[in-house]
């Protein structure tokens, strides 16, 4: 592939090509025409060979020296850059299939998120676009480095699989954007909680649509997320584009810790920071012991 994509490079066509048909046609040298347009020769050569761009300046100084118009150029400078940025991405996103093998491919070609291709190029991109990133260097900045994204103040790096626990969190993401949430109000959220406490201590059938309305009414997203293989995750709390998002894993809906830890994310939300995000009983993932201890006394609290 990358012989291939070097050969389709050296049979691109820059605008250069275009200068020096024209003054071998009028008869001009590119030393004439350096001094015509008053540019050092060796700038003109770059030019002709396409290693310097065809600016706008350059283009009315062909439109004089030559007589062809200046949109003609930069519309053949336009071409040629677009043409070789694509090559140029095609051969990046080669480098980065190894990165693309580490994450749940085929569950987010059955979820709907990935295109149902074998085509690795298109599926990098695909996931890239699944992120929001422009690069897998970006999605490592925010996932895994030590000195951790404004976006996401947590590192992945010691987890068993960042990749497969950064595609449930994002996945997350999603979900919660899908929903209609009024402006985040604490004292809400808590009388929210109130009533679902007398809820959780009453009833054993979990309504999920009626947690969902009731909280979204105060500003959290309650999401319900599909179980991604290895991203052993019960969990998380934090907040994504000034919104709080309470996530759990679909598992939880039939067992009894379902409310233990619905209300232990909660307490996330209402005791600590917007930046911090919270991963229940998770291996690998940097654990802050104070502040999970207040979330379990916060959930005993409305559970009794």
């Amino acid at each position: 592939m990358k012989n291939t994509i070097e050969l389709e490079k050296q049979l691109l066509s820059p605008p250069g090509d275009t200068i020096q048909e024209e003054i071998n046609f009028v008869g001009m040298s590119q030393a004439e025409l350096a001094e015509r347009m008053g540019r050092p020769k060796e700038k003109i050569n770059d030019l002709i060979k396409g290693r310097e761009a065809l600016t706008t300046n350059t283009a009315f100084q062909l439109e004089k020296v030559l007589g062809i118009p200046a949109h003609f150029w930069l519309n053949r400078e336009f071409t040629y850059r677009q043409e070789l940025f694509a090559l140029e991405q095609k051969e990046a996103l080669e480098k980065q299939k190894s990165w693309l093998e580490k994450f749940p491919v085929a569950q987010l070609k059955k979820l709907g998120f990935l295109p149902q291709t074998t085509e690795k190029n298109i599926l990098v991109d695909s996931l890239l676009k699944f992120f929001c990133v422009a690069s897998p260097e970006e999605w490592r900045k925010i996932y895994l480095d030590k000195k951790v994204s404004v976006a996401f103040r947590v590192s992945l790096a010691q987890t068993q699989s960042p990749e497969a626990l950064s595609t449930w969190i994002r996945l997350g993401e999603i979900q919660s954007g899908k929903l209609t949430l009024s402006e985040f109000d604490k004292s809400a959220f808590k009388s929210a909680l109130l009533e679902l406490g007398g809820k959780a201590n009453s009833q054993s059938k979990i309504n999920l649509r009626e947690i969902q309305e009731l909280i979204a009414a105060s500003g959290v997203a309650l999401v319900i997320t599909p179980k991604i293989t290895h991203a052993a995750i019960k969990g998380s709390a934090h907040w994504h584009h000034n919104k709080p998002i309470l996530q759990l894993s679909e598992s939880l809906i039939s067992k009894k810790s379902f409310w233990f830890t619905f209300f232990h994310e909660a307490g996330h939300i209402v005791l600590h920071g917007k930046k911090d995000v919270f991963l229940e009983d998770l291996a690998g993932a940097i654990v802050d012991m104070k502040k999970e201890e207040e979330a379990n006394a916060f959930a005993r609290g409305y559970l009794g």
